[in-house]
């Protein structure tokens, strides 16, 4: 059993998976980030690999891809960040990439040493599943869960052969679009996601606009078995630059109002 089955298994749920750009806006405060996030109550680490053309994400996001990149972040240095964040917890790790700076790496060695750096995860978030064969064998190979995305254009058919390739949890985008924190939640998630469930057993986690205790409420209530929460983590790093302590006193109180 992989450390995200284990942790989905045996947490209280919905779990909180927290998402934050690795190298973003430095190394050294990337990881106090993460540790706080972890201190704080997040079950899942999420890493963003920074990437130049980030397409699923939206202007906070990028903002927060550009300072990592602009600080010399590149897949070797997040392998590291990913490495010291895993010597002080046993929390799963997912890795957030596009599928250039996987191939560039070269598909088998991204994945081997994203294992051997300690992450359990990674989903590519503009990889089809129709082009993810070599992605997952990879995945397979390395010990790492292969996560994919689904959403309200999901067919059925193409549904189950994600969750055929899929492992670790199903990533549910709750609205179309980029992403972004929002104030209210799509009128239909909560339909969207009973069809989901009803089709696996697979945990089945939501983001994409998740940013208040209201949300995860509602979500939990609808039967999400974890929240993710980006854009707002990442909005408080942007807001507090130059000042890395109040960043993660803000990020530690804002972590601890999010739990169930």
């Amino acid at each position: 059993m992989s450390r995200i089955e284990n942790t989905f298994k045996s947490a209280k749920k919905p779990l909180l998976i927290a998402f934050t750009v690795a190298g973003d806006p430095d190394r050294e405060t990337s990881v106090a980030i993460a540790r706080t996030l972890i201190a704080s109550g997040a079950d899942i680490l999420e890493f963003g690999v920074p990437f130049s053309d980030p397409l699923a994400d939206g202007p906070v996001i990028q903002r927060a891809d550009a300072r990592s990149l602009e600080a010399g972040t590149n897949p070797g240095s997040v392998f590291e960040i990913v490495k010291e964040v895993r010597e002080g917890s046993d929390i799963p790790i997912v890795l957030l990439a596009y599928y250039n700076s996987v191939y560039r790496r070269g598909m088998n060695n991204f994945y081997r040493e994203a294992a051997s750096a300690g992450a359990d995860g990674i989903l590519i978030a503009d990889m089809p599943v129709e082009e993810s064969g070599d992605a997952v064998s990879a995945a397979r190979d390395a010990g790492i869960d292969p996560i994919f995305m689904v959403s309200e254009t999901t067919s059925d058919a193409r549904l189950d052969e994600i969750i055929r390739r899929a492992g670790g949890f199903l990533y549910l985008v709750s609205r179309l679009g980029v992403t972004g924190a929002r104030k209210d939640l799509s009128v239909g998630i909560a339909s969207l996601l009973a069809k989901i469930k009803s089709r696996t057993t697979m945990p089945v986690a939501v983001g994409f606009g998740i940013s208040s205790p209201g949300h995860v409420r509602v979500l939990s209530a609808a039967g999400a078995d974890a929240v993710i929460v980006g854009s707002a983590i990442v909005a408080f790093v942007e807001d507090h630059i130059g000042r890395p302590r109040e960043m993660l006193d803000a990020l530690g109180t804002y972590i601890g109002s999010m739990r169930m």
